[in-house]
């Protein structure tokens, strides 16, 4: 009797893992098909506004000149033996210096640091790297080739080629889930971990299927889920989405601090409108629900967690919930006004509370090798 129980027992959880499982996809493919279904009427409504000009868009094919602005730093290239991949990124400061390494966000590239690169290279060896499938580093075209594994084991690669065994790790948006993910991994390596507008990916997924709100505002992974038409989607009307996302008054930069050039402007476009460069950006979100929930959690370094209060992507309730997975000291700040591109549009003050940050406990000197 007592093993027939035992067995009824382990049949039901089972069963219940099984139900959950099954759940957790539907709602992921059931909302793909609703993003589909509005990013088809939006199709149809471009169309019958602008005939013509809903399937052009330009290829910039000369590099505006912000992005070889000297000020910023060398453009420089490491090839990867393990992974085979090219990597481009700008460095400036002192080589031997403290490295200090910026992982880019989407849709970005390096030049969305080039507030931090010059502030931070008067102490520190500042990189910012093209993570792979963005501006000049490789882009790989399978989706598979965007797994959280290889993209962390991307950042190791890269700080041990630089001649570091660990580093000042600052991520933003994606980046920042890289980021939070390799202090995860090789808390080693990490002397210290700023994060901008990214909630600890655990945080992330739990807060996300308990809040509709939420859910709502990250429709945009249920979309980019599909093949193709979201590349299209975002290119029609010469990149009209892109240019939206980047200075329209709900999601873009400088609501309350600086504006984006047009300049600035061009530079990402320049950058996302080379040929399968939008399929790698979006590669990112085609791996991201095969790979939670996550084994691992906590993250022993010491943490700065930098939030725009006016992040039209995410929810600000699931800052302090990162307070859970930490070991270590933990720092949050709020900046009012701010965007979710806050290290572009609220610099100074970004700027300001990483010094802070980077000067608390054993100062600047436990970041040397």
């Amino acid at each position: 009797m007592a093993r027939v129980l035992h067995n009824l027992i382990l049949f039901l959880i089972r069963l219940a893992l099984n139900i959950r499982v099954l759940g957790y996809w539907s709602l992921i493919y059931g909302y793909c098909a609703l993003c589909t279904a509005v990013a088809l009427l939006k199709l149809w409504w471009n169309l019958v506004l602008r005939p013509t000009a809903t399937f052009q868009w330009v290829v910039r094919e000369t590099p505006p000149a912000c992005l070889n602005d000297t000020s910023l730093g060398t453009h420089c290239y490491v090839r990867i033996k393990e992974s085979g991949l090219r990597f481009h990124y700008v460095a400036a400061g002192e080589r031997g210096k403290p490295l200090m390494l910026f992982l880019h966000g989407f849709p970005e590239f390096w030049f969305s640091w080039r507030y931090q690169l010059r502030e931070f290279k008067s102490e520190f060896r500042v990189v910012a790297i093209d993570m792979r499938g963005y501006g000049e580093s490789d882009l790989p075209l399978s989706a598979e080739s965007y797994c959280f594994d290889s993209l962390v084991t991307d950042v190791k690669d890269i700080v041990e080629y630089l001649g570091y065994n660990r580093c000042c790790l600052v991520g933003h948006d994606w980046g920042g889930t890289i980021a939070w993910l390799f202090a995860i991994h090789y808390p080693e390596m990490v002397t210290k971990l700023i994060v901008l507008n990214c909630p600890h990916p655990s945080v992330f997924t739990d807060y996300a299927l308990r809040h509709p709100s939420q859910l709502l505002k990250s429709s945009h992974y249920f979309f980019f889920q599909l093949p193709r038409f979201p590349e299209l989607m975002l290119s029609i009307n010469d990149f009209k989405a892109l240019k939206a996302l980047f200075t329209s008054r709900s999601t873009g930069i400088g609501r309350k601090g600086r504006w984006l050039t047009a300049e600035d402007l061009e530079a990402y476009l320049y950058a996302l409108s080379q040929p399968g460069a939008l399929t790698g950006a979006l590669n990112y979100y085609r791996n991201v629900f095969s790979s939670l929930p996550l084994s691992h959690n906590h993250v022993r370094s010491p943490v700065l967690l930098l939030w725009g209060e006016r992040d039209a992507f995410l929810e600000q309730e699931m800052a302090e919930t990162c307070r859970l997975y930490i070991r270590n000291h933990f720092r949050l700040n709020i900046i009012s006004g701010a965007s979710h591109w806050l290290q572009q549009d609220q610099p100074d003050i970004v700027n300001t509370l990483i010094w802070t940050f980077l000067k608390e406990g054993e100062g600047r000197k436990s970041y040397r090798n």
